[in-house]
């Protein structure tokens, strides 16, 4: 099983020594870091600028099927839309991943084999995550081994918001054992932790426990993605490479839908954790009809027209 970072083993080693380094994190400043994100969403971006961040952000797209209605046919035509999401210009870029139901990870496999899209499947009883473990880690499992090259594992929120630090670390860790060679990217559902604090926390428990990827949300709840959490997410992770040397990736998820909310998540990545983040295995977009906008307004920048909805598929 894998194991924390000899810098952190005294801070893992208990719940209690757990929970003084995790409350012992500064505090976060909520006025600040919100007036932070709300001034970086105000940089203006020029015309060469923007088609190379619509294309950054294209590629940067886990594109998404969470519903209880998916079949394989619609996840063969997601995985198709992945490879060639514009089929009237070849050279708009492929998204990172297809996201699927441990369920799909087979046909979106068979789908992508070759293609070099990933394929991304959630996990651990998700979107609540309210099972046992042992019924976690066999959710994981399947999807391994049926072909998914990244697992998105949600946390117990109830047992953080408790105070059970060290059960989400272990679980973690667990979960990490199992997927092998494919990434983890931890799902912390910042909207049900309540305070930045705690989306801080969350940050550092996921890190310390061997995420590859801190993801914000399952896209399943209200609040999903904000510029605020997200870019104290990006503080935690250039703060954990500082001080470890292991870069970690950050994927906000749900509610993004426009580019210029994806530009906006750009700069964020920019200024905040640096241009080491500025590709798709550090940095992704949970998204569904992202992918529309994007390249809605690709083909406005090349051909100076705005051709409407009609133009991309309907997912």
């Amino acid at each position: 099983m894998p194991t924390t970072l000899p810098a952190f083993a005294d801070a893992t080693a208990s719940d209690s020594a757990l929970r003084r380094f995790l409350h012992g994190l500064p505090g976060v400043d909520a006025v600040g870091l919100e007036a932070r994100a709300a001034a970086l969403g105000t940089r203006s971006i020029k015309t060469t600028a923007k088609a190379y961040a619509i294309d950054l952000a294209i590629s940067m797209i886990d594109l998404t099927t969470l519903e209880g209605a998916d079949t394989p046919g619609k996840v063969r035509a997601l995985a198709a839309k992945a490879v060639n999401p514009d089929p009237t210009d070849r050279t708009t870029p492929r998204t990172a991943a297809v996201c699927v139901y441990p369920d799909m990870a087979a046909t979106a496999a068979a789908a992508l084999a070759g293609s070099g899209v990933k394929v991304a499947s959630v996990a651990t009883a998700f979107p609540a995550g309210r099972a046992a473990l042992d019924v976690k880690l066999a959710d994981v499992r399947d999807a391994v081994a049926a072909g998914a090259d990244e697992i998105d594992m949600v946390i117990d929120r109830g047992a953080f918001l408790a105070g059970r630090y060290l059960k989400v670390y272990e679980e973690i860790l667990a979960v990490k054992a199992e997927c092998g060679s494919a990434r983890l990217k931890v799902i912390f559902e910042t909207g049900e932790l309540s305070t930045y604090d705690n989306i801080r926390r969350a940050s550092w428990l996921g890190m310390l426990a061997g995420a590859d990827f801190i993801k914000t949300s399952t896209g399943k709840i209200g609040t999903n993605a904000t510029p605020a959490n997200t870019l104290l997410m990006l503080e935690a992770v250039r703060d954990f490479r500082a001080q470890t040397g292991v870069q970690i990736g950050v994927k906000p998820a749900g509610g993004i839908r426009t580019s210029k909310d994806a530009i906006k998540f750009l700069v964020l990545v920019n200024e905040t954790a640096g241009e080491d983040w500025l590709d798709n295995h550090w940095f992704r977009f949970g998204a569904s009809s992202l992918l529309n906008d994007l390249l809605m307004q690709r083909q406005k920048l090349s051909t100076g027209r705005y051709s409407g909805p009609d133009y991309v598929t309907v997912d």
